[in-house]
């Protein structure tokens, strides 16, 4: 995706929100009003056709950019991450999360770095992270993350050779928790 597509497609996104934001000034907002930007980002996002790029979305800025094969295990041979622009799970919860907020609230890293920013939430909210792997108090090791809809769904970067997308929560395996910044 090229820089010109990028910045306008991040454009439409923030255009998107300010409009959710306008509509809903006047409706009480709930505790945790940001989770209704997020969803409202997350679903915009997934509508876009943007493709699983793994370590895609870990540049400097958060958005789409091109992955790394380093760590690279998907089921596609050779690699095609690093001519790939797209965003892999974390890349995505941080891209969308940077728009809803304004700014870069997750920061660079993997899933385990994002985990490590939140706090686990009983009660989860459309807009929430739900993580998938292992999370206990001597280990931390997360192997994916969806932005939670509701009714066991989540938008999701899946895999490579797949686009952002909605998934149900129990097609990934190892639920670790619904988190929350």
């Amino acid at each position: 995706m090229s820089v010109r597509r990028r910045a306008a497609l991040t454009r439409r996104i923030l255009a998107g929100a300010v409009l959710l934001l306008a509509a809903t000034a006047s409706v009480p907002l709930r505790p945790y009003a940001p989770s209704q930007v997020v969803v409202a980002v997350a679903l915009d996002v997934e509508g876009r056709g943007i493709v699983y790029s793994w370590g895609g979305g870990h540049a400097d800025e958060p958005g789409p950019s091109t992955g790394t094969c380093r760590g690279y295990t998907g089921r596609i041979l050779p690699c095609p991450a690093t001519r790939t622009v797209g965003l892999d799970c974390s890349g995505f919860t941080r891209w969308v999360y940077a728009l809803a907020h304004g700014r870069d609230v997750l920061g660079p890293g993997t899933t385990d770095d994002h985990v490590r920013r939140m706090r686990r939430v009983g009660s989860p909210v459309p807009g929430d992270l739900v993580f998938f792997g292992k999370v206990t108090k001597k280990r931390l090791r997360t192997h994916h993350v969806g932005i939670y809809l509701g009714g066991g769904r989540m938008v999701n970067a899946p895999e490579t050779g797949a686009v952002v997308r909605v998934d149900r929560i129990d097609q990934v395996k190892g639920f670790a928790g619904f988190y929350r910044l």
